[in-house]
């Protein structure tokens, strides 16, 4: 006698070139992708200017800065590639920053309060930006090669051409004082020239000269100030500020009547 097996029921096999249900990728929107792409970068040079203040000019590598913000090195390469195209970013970042500080803050009419203005817009603006004074004005980061052209250059030249309108302005009542200097124009770089003498064609050699000088005026004091040289001798250095520009407008022979 044959005994028959029961008939187990078998679940349908799935052909092979049967087309399942696609998982939809998630796609993130062009607007949001720019916008964190941006905050990332102004992250970047955050940190990377916060590097300058903390371990000088050469602490500034792209492994550090990755290391600093949890990134992996090779995400960081996504936003610059080298180390240098950073720090060019960052040059050209800082001399906007500045320029457009001094220039915002010169509006005034006369020769004495354009100088005046733009003498306090640089000393305030270099006490809110330590670490920026320091990458364009402290030592270099080692092994940086400035590129020939770009924005950094464009950069710095607005605030050359900046310090020069502060003599232009003033060489008509200076004159007397600096203009029997010795200097001709084979005195002077010729890449400030090239800046200078096609922004201020009137403005001769000893006029470029007290661009110079009150330049010197300017920054000395404030670097002092922002290198911590100031601190031990003065508790005023705003004070001191001020007499030094006082003493400055009134050797250009301009009115020095406004409160400096």
């Amino acid at each position: 006698m044959t005994t028959r097996l029961p008939m187990v029921p078998v679940a349908p096999m799935t052909p092979m070139c049967m087309v399942l249900p696609s998982i939809r990728a998630v796609v993130m929107p062009d607007g949001r992708r720019e916008r964190l792409r941006a905050e990332t970068t102004a992250e970047i040079k955050r940190t990377a200017l916060g590097l300058t203040g903390s371990g000088g000019p050469d602490a500034v590598t792209l492994r550090a800065i990755a290391r600093e913000m949890g990134m992996t090195a090779n995400a960081i390469y996504g936003y610059f590639a080298t180390r240098d195209d950073l720090v060019t970013v960052l040059i050209a970042d800082v001399h906007t920053a500045l320029a457009d500080a001094a220039w915002a803050a010169s509006a005034q009419d006369s020769p004495a309060e354009r100088i005046q203005a733009r003498a306090h817009a640089f000393r305030n603006w270099a006490l809110a930006n330590p670490e920026g004074f320091r990458l364009i004005y402290g030592d270099p980061v080692p092994g940086y090669r400035a590129p020939d052209g770009g924005a950094a250059p464009d950069a710095a030249r607005r605030v050359c051409i900046g310090i020069a309108a502060l003599a232009d302005t003033a060489w008509g009542s200076a004159e007397q004082a600096y203009g029997d200097g010795d200097f001709g124009w084979d005195d002077f770089d010729p890449g400030l020239l090239d800046k200078v003498r096609p922004a201020f064609p009137a403005l001769p050699p000893a006029g470029l000269a007290l661009a110079l000088r009150i330049w010197g005026h300017l920054h000395g004091l404030v670097a002092l100030e922002i290198y911590g040289h100031l601190r031990a001798q003065t508790l005023s250095p705003d004070k001191l500020f001020r007499a030094e520009l006082t003493q400055l407008v009134r050797s250009l022979n301009i009115d020095a009547s406004t409160r400096v």
